[in-house]
């Protein structure tokens, strides 16, 4: 059995009404990655794509180019985050474009990022601009219905005839359950086994919480953050950002090697299927600046040597998935697209470890 990685697959790379209404202008996911600045001595800040390439995601060749490279150096598949709220979609363009065109040949599958919009992507998270409502039956249908296309697509990912879908906060939703049980019995009638939904385990929600979920994945390194970590770390971190209203020099800061060594001794224990994550990185002050989180410390030799002790402790656990954030979150400096730093270095780790393990 070979486990296959998924990259999470972030769309905000093309402008969209509400972005321009919100931020201004031209906003994109870009705006944030060229805005970062070295904090501190060889602090790797503003990240810049290969050959200057920040692509816009409207364009086919691109997401041509991105699948083709993915699978080149063993990404099974995109998991695209879907942003839906009660029927009014944001930054739905690239997953429909994608359903359109069969030469973007890659397997992928969908995450429903259910949280509010906020504007988390200039750090202020606390600014709610579009919130979150669930609704009941007819609201459900509606969401399944934008779903069935994609699940119908010979490219998405399925586990024993179930389309799989992640949900971000599923703790957040209303009558979370009764939608599961809806959408199973709906998807029976259009030929499948049910829906196999995978909870996301993060800083927010830190274990499993709906009882017919089918899986459970920790996205990595936010719940290892949120849940890994020893009492004295947290306390120290608690102080930190609380010292941050009077010394703004100081950040939050982690040790790469610490982080990685309790993502790969995690214990999760579930009755359902467990997945693991992955991350290449993480440094969040393009979006965030001095209220960020820096895991430092990271080398490709320590990425390679990470990533082939979580990719065979799936393979030795029998994990269908192993779930990489991410391909391409560039403001929270964990991507595998290539960088005029390491070039396509990341992806020939990933493409390594595969090779080697299997």
């Amino acid at each position: 059995m070979t486990t296959r990685v998924i990259a999470f697959y972030l769309p905000q790379y093309h402008e969209i009404k509400e972005n321009n209404e919100w931020w201004g202008k031209g906003f994109t996911e870009w705006t944030n990655v060229k805005s970062g600045k070295a904090l501190y001595k060889d602090h790797y800040q503003p990240k810049i794509p290969y050959n200057d390439n920040y692509y816009c995601l409207l364009e086919k060749e691109t997401q041509k180019w991105q699948a083709e490279l993915a699978l080149k150096n063993g990404i099974y598949g995109f998991c695209y985050y879907h942003y839906w709220f009660n029927g009014k979609l944001l930054l739905e363009k690239p997953m429909e474009n994608m359903l359109k065109d069969p030469d973007i040949n890659i397997k992928f599958c969908i995450s429903w990022a259910n949280e509010p919009w906020t504007k988390t992507w200039t750090g202020k998270e606390k600014e709610v601009i579009m919130p979150q409502s669930y609704g009941g039956i007819e609201e459900w249908e509606n969401h399944l219905q934008y779903l069935l296309p994609f699940f119908k697509d010979g490219r998405y990912i399925l586990k024993d005839n179930k389309p799989v879908f992640l949900l971000y906060r599923a703790e957040n939703i209303v009558n979370c359950s009764e939608m599961i049980t809806y959408w199973e019995r709906r998807l029976k009638e259009q030929g499948f086994s049910g829906i196999y939904i995978i909870e996301t385990l993060t800083g927010w929600q830190k274990k499993e919480k709906i009882n017919n979920s089918s899986a459970i994945v920790a996205m990595e390194p936010m719940h290892c953050f949120a849940r890994d970590l020893s009492f004295m770390e947290r306390a120290k971190h608690a102080l930190i950002k609380r010292l941050k209203l009077y010394y703004l020099h100081i950040y939050n800061i982690y040790s790469y090697d610490k982080v990685w060594k309790k993502i790969v001794k995690k214990l999760i224990r579930s009755k359902k299927d467990v997945y693991y994550g992955a991350f290449m990185n993480w440094d969040n002050t393009a979006r965030k600046g001095k209220n960020a989180i820096v895991v430092k410390g990271f080398t490709l030799d320590k990425f390679e040597k990470y990533f082939a002790l979580i990719y065979k402790r799936s393979l030795m656990e029998n994990k269908d998935f192993l779930f990489f954030n991410a391909w391409n979150e560039w403001s929270e400096g964990t991507y595998l697209e290539p960088d005029n730093k390491y070039g396509h270095d990341y992806l020939k780790i990933i493409a390594k470890v595969q090779d080697r393990c299997n």
